[in-house]
């Protein structure tokens, strides 16, 4: 005899979706966010780091669903 619980009953399918969804919503800000910062970058930052300013203007153009 099988009883039904609570947890047996959860979709777990959904679940799994909605941190799916929040896993892609937390990496396009953050994207859109250090795209952001770049801009904001010396240019002794980006010597240091091997950039130039047309490297920054093509990674900040990019939209932020791009990788």
């Amino acid at each position: 005899m099988s009883t039904l619980t609570d947890n047996s009953m959860t979709n777990h399918h959904a679940l799994g979706l909605l941190y799916q969804i929040g896993e892609t919503l937390h990496v396009w800000h953050e994207r859109y966010r250090t795209r952001r910062e770049l801009t904001h970058w010396t240019a002794r930052d980006l010597h240091d780091v091997g950039l130039s300013w047309s490297d920054i203007a093509y990674e900040a153009d990019k939209p932020f669903w791009r990788a």
